[in-house]
């Protein structure tokens, strides 16, 4: 057998051929790197700064990171690290929900309150409102905070409830949103504050601040109640409003005030706004249906401070209660009650206000106080009616002689001598004209005061007296498959017992009101007349008027004309006895009347006239001739 020999080529071969193998193999490892491998590296790479940190962070190679940081800049750190998601901020009267994008208030709904058709009350619901911060960075970007994401934090100072939204370029660089919800109150305090971004906020560019909000409709009357809302601002220590579709550039403002009728959207800053735009406009118009009332917008510049944003402010969402509203001192949001200018808001406050607390603190039915409070008012009126009956019998009394004074100088020409002579023997029984007229003047500041003070009253909202269920709007006892102009598609009871209550009135009156006016002069209107046609034509504006009105104001006017009627015939037949008053009047004309120097220059001006115009008489006697 032939013996094999070593072969050291192939031997040399084979080791070359491992060789290569094992090279190809090592390298093949080092070119594909696992994921884990990468995020350790990239993670565990030195810094020097936090700045350098994020930077690092960002530059992670998915292509959402790549296209963050080229859309956000350094804000694109806090969009890598927080996630779209809401908190709440709850108490016993006012809930709040919190979106991380924006960092702003997505809901806003008012606990123990509905709806006119029963649905929970929300102020903010589904974007009707939006808050935003719009500034430029130092990278040549315009970001709006409200498209930004913010992390959230929850701490809790005692029962007050904290959420802080982070806007963050880093740890120690960040805008923040801070909100403080406080036990039992509809106030919120929120703070806006920046730190550690004077570097990155360019200050040449103008800051702005915009808050936007849709109304929504609550009350069953659109009309009421697009009547009562209105933007309201404070300025210059003044209470504003901003006409609907109107806007304006005010400074120096402390608050807005997006008031709903019964319920009101507050932003309140202790750094007033200098600068700002307010603006008001009608959604749709107060005949057409709609979701919502009206749309407020605020814009307003925001200042640095040392590079930074700094401002202490505070949200109101809740009802505009008069008696809640003035518990908040020194801020005059009591003002937004809309309980009418002048006498008749001082009426509301010192009178009206006051009696309705005391009423309601030991009676629950708001039917009963609305009578009771109709009962004080028309006994505190009541000796105004009474002199005006007196000053009726009177000028009944001297009626006759009146009419003798017309026929003794009959004529133009002896018009002036005519109502000269009336009025001496007006002067001697001790009556005056106007006698007549001042119970209708004192009594229409109360009627202007009521007519604020019924539709405006939160205490109202939705309590219920006989067939009304609601006596802050109008009730409802018949729907009409029809719409009348100016009326409306429903009938109202209340407002037809007060235009009869009205009628019976007027038609009562209208003998004192007889004998209150002179006889019919030439010349001149006879007023009776007048007032003949005026009792049937106001009690049919009343009905046409107030049957889309509250009920409750319908209510009081039903009542006090009830009651007017009644003191009107207790006085009438059992108070005032004509026959005393005649003899009263024949002791006063034997005894000298003394005129006051005002009577006496009076007198002078008449006589002066007087004889005037006898001389304009005379001369045209003397051209006729």
């Amino acid at each position: 057998m032939e013996q094999k020999n070593f072969d050291f080529k192939s031997f040399i071969g084979m080791l070359l051929i491992g060789l290569v193998f094992f090279w190809w193999t090592n390298n093949s490892k080092e070119e594909v790197p696992t994921e884990e491998t990468t995020t350790e590296q990239v993670t565990s790479a030195p810094t020097t700064t936090e700045t350098t940190a994020s930077e690092a962070f960002i530059e992670n190679d998915s292509l959402r990171a790549i296209a963050l940081k080229n859309k956000l800049g350094a804000f694109a750190f806090s969009a890598l690290q927080t996630k779209q998601e809401t908190k709440v901020l709850e108490n016993d009267v006012l809930k709040l929900t919190i979106d991380t994008k924006g960092g702003q208030i997505v809901e806003a709904l008012i606990k123990n309150q509905q709806t006119y058709d029963s649905l929970p009350l929300y102020l903010i619901k589904d974007k009707n409102a939006s808050f935003n911060i719009n500034f430029g960075t130092t990278d040549n970007r315009i970001l709006n905070t409200k498209d930004l994401l913010f992390e959230p934090s929850y701490t809790e100072n005692g029962e007050n409830k904290i959420l802080s939204m982070k806007l963050k370029v880093s740890d120690s660089q960040f805008l923040e949103y801070r909100y403080e919800m406080k036990p039992n109150d509809y106030r919120v305090g929120f703070a806006v504050r920046s730190q550690g971004l004077s570097t990155v906020i360019n200050s040449s560019q103008q800051i702005n601040l915009d808050w936007n909000l849709k109304g929504y409709r609550h009350e069953k009357s659109q009309k009421t109640e697009n009547m009562y809302t209105y933007y309201y601002y404070k300025t210059d220590d003044e209470v504003e409003y901003l006409n609907p579709n109107d806007s304006e550039v005010v400074s120096d403002v402390d608050w807005v005030a997006y008031k709903q009728h019964f319920f009101s959207s507050v932003l309140m800053s202790d750094t007033p706004f200098n600068g700002a735009t307010v603006t008001s406009t009608d959604f749709k118009g107060e005949d057409v249906d709609s979701v919502y009332m009206k749309t407020f917008a605020l814009k307003t510049p925001l200042q640095l401070m040392n590079g930074e944003l700094n401002y202490n402010m505070e949200w109101f969402y809740g009802p505009s209660n008069y008696n809640l509203l003035k518990t908040y001192k020194g801020t005059d949001l009591a003002e937004i009650s809309d309980l009418g200018w002048g006498i008749f808001g001082f009426l509301n406050r010192t009178i009206f206000y006051p009696v309705f607390n005391m009423l309601k603190g030991f009676i629950g039915n708001f039917g009963l106080i609305i009578i009771l409070m109709t009962i004080v008012v028309r006994i505190i009126m009541s000796p105004v009616l009474y002199k005006s009956y007196v000053s009726s019998a009177k000028m009944k009394v001297i009626r006759p002689e009146m009419e003798a004074i017309n026929k003794k100088y009959p004529g133009n020409e002896n018009a002036m001598k005519r109502q000269q002579e009336i009025m001496a023997v007006q002067r001697k029984a001790g009556v005056s004209m106007m006698s007549g007229c001042i119970p209708a003047l004192l009594q229409m500041p109360v009627f202007f005061a009521l007519f604020k003070f019924f539709p405006t009253n939160f205490d109202l909202r939705q309590k219920s007296f006989l067939w009304a269920n609601d006596l802050s709007s109008y009730d409802i006892v018949a729907k009409l498959p029809f719409k009348i102009p100016f009326y409306g598609d429903h009938v109202s009871l209340f407002p037809i017992l007060a235009s009869v209550a009205i009628f019976f009135y007027m038609k009562m009156n209208q003998s004192q009101q007889a004998n209150m006016q002179a006889p019919p002069q030439e010349g001149m209107p006879d007023m009776s007349k007048m007032m003949k046609y005026m009792i049937y034509f106001s009690p049919i504006m009343m009905l046409f008027f107030f049957n889309n009105y509250a009920s409750g104001l319908s209510l009081y006017y039903f009542i006090s004309n009830l009651l007017t009627i009644t003191i009107m015939f207790v006085i009438k037949n059992y108070v005032i006895d004509e026959a005393k008053i005649h003899a009263k009047i024949e002791e006063n004309k034997k005894k000298p009347v003394k005129k006051s120097k005002f009577r006496e220059r009076l007198d002078a001006a008449m006589k002066q006239a007087q004889e005037q115009q006898a001389a304009q008489q005379k001369a045209k006697t003397k051209n006729k001739k």
